[in-house]
């Protein structure tokens, strides 16, 4: 199982800390699982241009290496223009194309060529057999190692819904798929100038993605979820992740198991 998690965009070095600690603490207790810790240097599609963005490139880079080197956790950010792809490389182990962006061939093709493993969110906008064609431009760009990404598809204004077809759809490409538990229960644009979403949901979500096969889960974790300055209504309060991570990994040795 692939475990990718973090809080949603890098807001202060104590709280990125904070939030990095826990997820260390769930790779040393779950060694058999690949932990890869997510942060974002900038959030380029927030509702509103007031919205908190990020420190940026340069700066956020810095705290992610310093993250690698405190922690020794492998590290994921997301990309959105194509100029950022290679100074980002040098830093994370994984490249992450945010769901919006899943179609723009230049921003893929230049996160295949870092060499580095590149994560794809499903576009909101997507079919999951329209993946395929992503898959096509990240290995005819040289990528060796592609994720994708499931984070619900949108249904009517403000709201996603998620079809579990999706992961064996998905699957059928012969890359690992992820389960973004957070995102999908998002309310893009749902309260005016930010989004929304229902935190209560994120386990039921996580537990049939588990149960249908995924490959990997992604969850945005934070410690004090109401105060956060992006995505605090769907992100798991910090003191709550192990637990749930606990829990769906015995659920994923039970899968495992029925499944021979």
């Amino acid at each position: 199982m692939i475990l990718i998690a973090g809080p949603c965009v890098i807001e202060d070095e104590k709280t990125l800390f904070e939030i990095a600690e826990v997820v260390k603490r769930v790779q040393e207790r779950h060694s058999d699982c690949t932990v890869i810790f997510k942060a974002s240097f900038d959030k380029a599609n927030r509702s509103s241009i007031h919205s908190y963005r990020g420190p940026g490139l340069d700066r956020g880079l810095k705290m992610l290496e310093k993250v690698k080197e405190t922690f020794g956790l492998p590290v994921l950010t997301d990309i959105h223009e194509s100029y950022q792809a290679e100074p980002a490389g040098s830093v994370v182990d994984v490249i992450q194309i945010p769901a919006f962006l899943c179609r723009q061939t230049d921003l893929l093709v230049a996160a295949a060529r870092t060499g580095r493993p590149v994560n794809v969110k499903k576009g909101q906008f997507m079919a999951p057999w329209d993946m395929k064609n992503v898959v096509e431009k990240l290995r005819e760009s040289g990528a060796k190692e592609i994720f994708l990404t499931e984070r619900g598809t949108t249904f009517g204004y403000n709201n996603l819904v998620v079809d579990f077809r999706s992961i064996p759809i998905m699957k059928s490409y012969s890359v690992p798929v992820i389960f973004d538990a957070t995102h999908s229960v998002q309310k893009p644009g749902g309260l005016g100038s930010a989004s929304g979403g229902d935190r209560k949901f994120v386990p039921y979500l996580a537990r049939a993605a588990v149960a249908v096969g995924v490959d990997g889960l992604f969850f945005e974790t934070h410690p004090r979820p109401e105060e956060a300055l992006s995505d605090g209504p769907n992100m798991i309060p910090l003191d709550a992740f192990p637990t749930l991570v606990d829990e769906l990994l015995d659920l994923h040795s039970f899968v495992r198991k029925q499944s021979g």
